[in-house]
C-alpha cells in the first residue's frame, strides 16, 4: 500500500509562488505516472498536472506556463512549482499515483489571497 504525503501548501498573495512536494512510500516509484489534482470549494476535482514514467507531462490549460511538475526517482518525490498564483488557484491540492489516479494523498491547502 503506497502512502503519499504532501507538503508545501499555505497562504500566498496573488502573483506569488509556492512549491508543493509529495513523498511516496513503497517500491517501483519510477514506473508509475504521478500527478497533482486540486479541488476548490463547490467544484469537482480536476487534474492540474501529471507526469508519466517517460517524463511526458499533461496539464490543465488554466496553469499552462505557470505551473511545472517534476519528479525525482531517487528520492521518490514529485513536486509542483506554482508561479504567478491567482485567487482561482485556491484549492486543496492532492498528490496522486497513476493517471488516472489509483492512490491519493491527504491533500494540502493552497490559498491565494491578498
Amino acid at each position: 500500500q503506497v502512502q503519499l504525503v504532501e507538503s508545501g501548501g499555505g497562504l500566498v498573495q496573488p502573483g506569488g509562488s509556492l512549491r508543493l512536494s509529495c513523498a511516496a512510500s513503497g517500491s517501483n516509484f519510477s514506473i508509475y505516472a504521478m500527478g497533482w489534482y486540486r479541488q476548490a470549494p463547490g467544484k469537482q476535482r480536476e487534474l492540474v498536472e501529471g507526469i508519466t514514467s517517460g517524463s511526458s507531462t499533461k496539464y490543465a490549460d488554466s496553469v499552462k506556463g505557470r505551473f511545472t511538475i517534476s519528479s525525482d526517482n531517487a528520492k521518490k518525490t514529485v513536486s509542483l512549482q506554482m508561479n504567478s498564483l491567482k485567487p482561482e488557484d485556491t484549492a486543496v491540492y492532492y498528490c496522486t499515483r497513476g493517471l488516472p489516479p489509483r492512490s491519493w494523498g491527504q491533500g494540502t491547502q493552497v490559498t491565494v489571497s491578498s
